[in-house]
């Protein structure tokens, strides 16, 4: 099969003291070996691709760096527009010779003009490996009968001999020791002891963690049962078993929060939807904020305390204070270090809209002195973003960064006819400094992602981990397209990173496109929550309305999912008298995480 490459050639290296601070230099390679090829540089020209399926599979293309480094990322340029040549599936490969190479990346190419950035593997054990070769196995095209094409392809890591040269000894040092290992295994696996104890004493190599070996020696050579319950016990209690724990599902318990009304005097928040809650884990406090009752927009405000489960009215009507008026859709975010609240946005129905009453504004609730301060009539008059609803907004605590995504910007009030033919329109990607007062828009909303603009949503969920400065985004709804993509945006660099685009076969690990999905993080765990109550499954036209709750667990890329087998009506036929085990499937609720106690609180 023919393949059409344009290959990028970058400068030589210059010197790197620290791999960390370089490891996205450019690397030079040259074209080693391949099955069949066409070296062209001119992209613009589909001709030299051709059609014809030739018999030879597999497919290769070997690439021979100038030295050996240590490979990072690998760049995937593309035709001008979608083609159907576009590898849908391949397979990268590494080595230091090209007869010994594992296995690198294994993925696929979006059909569109976008150059793809894929992480490869460069590490094995805790050591850093290096390659002097690069194999790229196509293994489909998006176009079943047409042949592979690789446009471009950049390499980027670490070439600094001084670092890499250490890499090689380490790499070459932890071959040894573990094929030491192997042998050490199969030795003492079959008894010969001679052998065993000669090996070990001259490699001097640890075969395995002292704790295993000693529960080898009670169990298998002593026979002693009860000395290794003991130890099994001892290593559950210093937490040897913890990762492996880790990956075991979880099994949902719910636990109802039954408030107490026996006094007159206690009072508990009505019914309503599309309110706003936020937790006070330091002092075990929820707050409740606004919402929509069926007839009206709420202004009330409400504190949970966790510890004696008792509701307490703050206000019934926070415009009559300096607050905010009454809301719903709208977002709250706290600062649980200087114990401050704040909230922007709202849904405006229709008929209410005038130019008055569309202003984006933007408040702030002091929590020790219960006082509400506007911080701004209208965020879009000061750099901010329009007046906005159904959007996210989190906030970076340590440096006192609100991050403000997505939502649907309220346009005025227009007739039937016009609304029916004029598409929505979506806020972007803004950010507010609270010390200095100043709005910074960071990415526009455009229908495809570049590299100024980011696709906004409504429905969506955005998290913020403190640790690596990131902000996850899942899901949502774009105009009558539900969205499985779940990527990654990085505070610092300004760059986007696709976990998943929801096209490839990982995002059946995802959940279904759903409809206001709540999420929570723990960066201590470093686990995403998703609860969706009402999703719409693919190739169906009809919505599921059933409670799914995912775990993701950002180190090792995995999800596990718990799905209840009780719908709505289901729920809703249970008597009277009976505690349902969980909450009835909803949308336009709330979700909060308490990291201290590991729980998670929702209400109704």
């Amino acid at each position: 099969v023919k393949m059409a490459t344009k290959m990028l050639l970058g400068n030589n290296f210059s010197s790197i003291t620290n791999f960390e601070e370089d490891e996205n230099s450019i690397l030079t390679y040259v074209v080693h070996k391949y099955s069949r090829i066409i070296y062209t540089d001119n992209p613009h020209d589909q001709i030299q691709d051709g059609h014809q399926i030739l018999s030879e599979f597999p497919q290769y293309l070997i690439l021979k760096l100038s030295q050996p480094s240590i490979v990072k990322t690998i760049t995937f340029g593309k035709y001008e527009k979608a083609h159907v040549c576009n590898l849908k599936k391949f397979c990268v490969y590494g080595g230091l010779t090209e007869d010994n190479m594992v296995l690198l990346l294994e993925s696929g190419l979006k059909n569109n003009s976008i150059p793809e950035v894929f992480n490869l593997r460069h590490t094995i054990g805790c050591n850093k490996f290096p390659v002097r070769y690069i194999k790229i196995m196509p293994l489909q095209t998006w176009g079943s009968t047409f042949n592979f094409s690789i446009w471009h392809v950049s390499l980027k890591g670490c070439g600094d001999w001084n670092v890499v040269h250490k890499c090689i000894n380490a790499y070459s040092e932890y071959r040894e020791k573990e094929a030491i290992r192997l042998c050490l295994k199969h030795l003492r696996e079959f008894n010969y002891s001679e052998a065993f104890d000669s090996l070990l004493k001259h490699s001097k190599v640890q075969l395995e963690d002292p704790f295993l070996t000693e529960i080898h020696d009670e169990l298998v050579k002593k026979g002693n049962h009860e000395r290794c319950e003991e130890l099994v016990q001892k290593a559950y209690e210093e937490g040897y078993f913890q990762q492996y724990i880790t990956q075991l599902d979880y099994k949902p318990k719910w636990n109802p929060i039954i408030v107490s009304t026996d006094s007159t005097f206690k009072e508990t928040p009505g019914m309503r939807g599309g309110h706003q809650m936020c937790i006070d884990v330091n002092h075990q406090i929820i707050y409740l904020f606004g919402g929509w009752d069926g007839t009206q927009d709420l202004s009330d405000l409400w504190s949970f305390n966790i510890s004696t489960e008792e509701w307490t009215c703050i206000s019934r009507d926070t415009s009559q204070e300096g607050g905010p008026c009454g809301r719903s859709c709208h977002k709250m975010c706290l600062d649980s270090k200087r114990r401050q609240i704040f909230t922007l946005g709202r849904f405006v129905d229709p008929s209410m809209r005038n130019e008055e009453n569309m202003k984006s504004d933007f408040y702030l609730y002091e929590i020790e002195s219960n006082s509400w301060t506007s911080i701004s009539d209208d965020t879009s008059s000061v750099g901010g973003p329009s007046l906005i609803f159904d959007h996210q907004i989190v906030m970076d605590e340590d440096n006192r960064v609100i991050y403000v995504f997505g939502g649907r910007v309220v346009t005025p009030n227009e007739d039937a006819s016009t609304a029916r033919s004029r598409e929505h329109k979506y806020s972007g990607l803004f950010s507010y400094h609270v010390s200095t007062n100043t709005w910074k828009q960071l990415m526009e909303d455009g229908p495809s992602f570049s590299c100024s603009k980011i696709r906004a949503r409504i429905g969506h969920s955005m998290l913020f981990h403190s640790g690596t400065r990131e902000l996850f985004i899942l899901g949502g709804q774009r105009h009558k397209e539900f969205l499985t993509d779940f990527f990654t945006y990085s505070v610092d660099t300004n760059t986007i990173c696709f976990i998943s685009d929801g096209t490839k076969k990982e995002s059946g690990s995802l959940p279904s496109p759903g409809f206001t999905q709540k999420a929570t993080i723990d960066t201590n765990l470093n686990e995403i929550h998703i609860l969706a109550g009402l999703s719409k499954e693919k190739n169906r036209k009809v919505e599921n309305v059933r409670n799914s709750f995912w775990i993701y667990n950002i180190s090792q890329n995995k999800s596990c999912v718990y799905h209840n087998e009780v719908s709505t009506e289901e729920h809703d036929g249970k008597k009277a008298h009976q505690q349902p085990l969980e909450p009835c499937p909803r949308y336009a609720y709330q979700l909060v995480y308490d990291h201290s106690k590991k729980e998670k609180s929702k209400i109704n």
